[in-house]
């Protein structure tokens, strides 16, 4: 087998680091993007409305909405509402 075709289809560690590091880095982002937001008090969103902003899918940011609920000790996130998606509530702790 040769080197590009071993390369092609079995992922190295350092694919494997560049990926764990993909999600450190969206979840950096969005806490900040919901920080600076939240700073001068509560906000709803849905992740439809963001995902522009930073730079993620609205699955992705679902997904590190879960995440974020029990990480994100200077922010309480409260799913607050299911109308044709998520609204999520965010304010300072």
């Amino acid at each position: 087998m040769s080197e590009e075709t071993m390369s092609a289809t079995m992922p190295s560690q350092e694919d494997a680091r560049t990926n764990t590091e993909d999600t450190q880095t969206k979840e950096e982002r969005l806490r900040a993007y919901l920080s600076q937001k939240a700073a001068d008090g509560e906000m709803y969103f849905k992740s439809k409305f963001i995902a522009d902003e930073v730079d993620l899918s609205p699955k992705e940011i679902g997904a590190l909405m879960v995440k974020l609920r029990e990480s994100a000790t200077d922010l309480e996130i409260e799913k607050w509402s299911y109308t044709s998606a998520t609204t999520w509530r965010v304010q300072p702790s």
